[in-house]
């Protein structure tokens, strides 16, 4: 092997070690939430077409409805319309809420969460769906509750 190469090789090494510590070191120890996205993601994520969430023009409920605001005492079925990929359900609401739905994929796993207001008041839902899919959404209590379908 010649000089020339050995300079390749290990210049090659250093930079992958450089790399490899970077890509660990990035995370500077903050712990995050499930529900933060990092802003490099989600820029590519726009660019590459799209916010990744159900339109909610797509989803149908059996409970009343305005707008994208659905209303319901004890609980409501929404209907997601096949979405061609995996793509995010965002639903908000003023206070608690549950939410019952089937795993993504190939997974026979149903979920239920009971969704709790966040630091800003504010309980939001983020389902994950597939394929066309059936959503539970109850009231905890049995009182009345507003839950909007929202795009982002």
């Amino acid at each position: 092997m010649s000089g020339r190469q050995k300079v390749v090789l290990v210049t090659l090494a250093v930079l992958l070690v450089a790399l490899f510590a970077l890509a660990v070191g990035v995370g500077g120890g903050e712990q995050g939430r499930a529900d933060d996205r990092p802003g490099i993601v989600q820029r590519l994520g726009r660019l590459a077409g799209g916010s990744g969430t159900i339109d909610p023009a797509t989803v149908q409920a059996d409970c009343d409805r305005t707008g994208d605001v659905l209303s319901f005492v004890g609980g409501c079925a929404v209907r997601v319309a096949d979405p061609g990929e995996l793509r995010t359900l965002v639903l908000r609401s003023g206070r608690p809420f549950v939410v019952t739905a089937a795993a993504p994929g190939d997974a026979d796993l149903t979920v239920r969460s009971e969704v709790d207001r966040d630091d800003d008041g504010e309980a939001v839902a983020r389902i994950a769906v597939d394929s066309a899919a059936t959503v539970l959404l109850g009231c905890p209590g049995g009182v009345g509750c507003t839950v909007t379908v929202a795009a982002e």
